[in-house]
């Protein structure tokens, strides 16, 4: 592979700077919504405070915790075949998902039974769906670290096991929930699905997980774009207080993360943090009844999917006498062809953070026409 050119970020952008940006948006956001709701009468059941604490205690968690994952020998094993400016990052510890992501779900258990005064089954049942994948994950890293290569566990048993948990999700949601198989869309359609709602149950977990999963490839970008959507299905979902908080700790818990993964990463959160997030967000959207905006928070994740789908078809079908194909992408997933295309890795974060706040607002206004 020729050397890649890649171009120099503006002086102004910097990993911490980014930081920052995505630090005061997350919150301005989170303060507008509570002030606009006059939601500061019940101090528990804003998105300010949940994701305030929640992401001081996963910083806090993080200080102690990424140390001890970079003395356990948990270093990244770069891929040979990715852009060559990433091979500096092998042995940045991984496994990150491991201290954030049960920060924010434990979190999200105790507050929103002191919010509601009730233990809620939904946090409840999407927290056990999480922790499922990201036990999955946690065993893909382990095996990609013993085997100090790329190839965790096989694909097939992976997906096996993920849709079992998805499974056992969706068959909670139909025994306990019926009104969730019902979508609710924009302009207030309403599409019963009957039991047209069991394979697509399945499939959303299962789906979104490894789009999380593909979007973890530069420093910062898969928390960070995570953050920003878990706090737009927040907003969104407000019918479903204990929902609400659950994304809203979530999300920082992902901002904590961030913090110990913004450029240059000092960790990062492997298949144990991006498979329990992409559970999360689908067990959001399945138990509030908002697949149609999950879809549209959700876009960055699909559109990063949908790249590495159309580089392996077209590879396949443009295979000449020779066994070689020609590519429709620079490199797949996404965020490598624009690397590859000269941007560096803070231009792909800033840029791909954006477009997940628009698709977030969007989100947003949908719900309320």
């Amino acid at each position: 592979m020729p050397p890649t050119k890649t171009a120099v970020a503006p002086q102004f952008l910097t990993g911490r700077w980014l930081f920052g940006l995505l630090s005061a948006g997350l919150l301005m956001a989170a303060v507008a919504y509570d002030v606009g709701g006059d939601r500061w009468d019940a101090p528990l059941q804003t998105l300010t405070l949940p994701l305030l604490v929640s992401f001081t205690l996963t910083v806090l968690i993080g200080v102690g915790v990424v140390p001890l994952l970079r003395q356990l020998k948990t270093g990244q094993v770069i891929r040979e075949d990715g852009p060559q400016s990433h091979l500096k990052k092998s042995g940045t510890p991984t496994m990150g998902g491991i201290f954030f992501v049960p920060t924010g779900l434990l979190l999200a258990v105790l507050w929103a039974s002191l919010a509601v005064g009730q233990l809620s089954g939904s946090v409840v049942a999407i927290a056990l769906l999480a922790v499922w994948y990201a036990a999955i994950g946690w065993w893909d890293d382990w095996q990609v670290l013993r085997r100090k290569s790329n190839r965790g566990m096989s694909a097939r048993l992976r997906l096996l096991l993920e849709a079992v948990g998805a499974a056992l999700f969706c068959a909670w949601l139909v025994g306990t929930q019926p009104a969730a198989t019902t979508i609710t869309a924009p302009w207030g359609w309403v599409w019963p699905l009957g039991v047209g709602f069991i394979p697509l149950a399945v499939f959303v977990p299962m789906a979104q997980g490894n789009a999380l999963n593909l979007t973890d490839g530069l420093d910062g970008l898969a928390g960070g774009t995570a953050a920003i959507a878990l706090l737009a299905l927040g907003t969104i979902m407000g019918t479903h207080p204990d929902l609400q908080i659950l994304a809203a700790t979530m999300s920082g818990a992902c901002l904590g993360f961030v913090w110990h993964n913004h450029h240059p990463a000092r960790v990062f959160m492997g298949d144990t943090g991006s498979l329990a997030l992409g559970a999360v967000l689908a067990g959001l959207g399945l138990a509030s009844q908002q697949l149609w905006q999950l879809f549209i928070v959700s876009g960055l994740f699909f559109v990063e999917s949908l790249s590495v789908i159309a580089q392996v078809l077209y590879y396949k079908a443009t295979k000449g006498p020779d066994g070689v194909g020609k590519r429709l992408l620079r490199m797949a997933p996404l965020h490598h062809h624009f690397e590859l295309g000269g941007w560096s890795e803070l231009q792909v974060v800033s840029t791909f953070y954006a477009v997940v706040a628009v698709l977030g607002l969007l989100g947003w206004l949908v719900q309320r026409t």
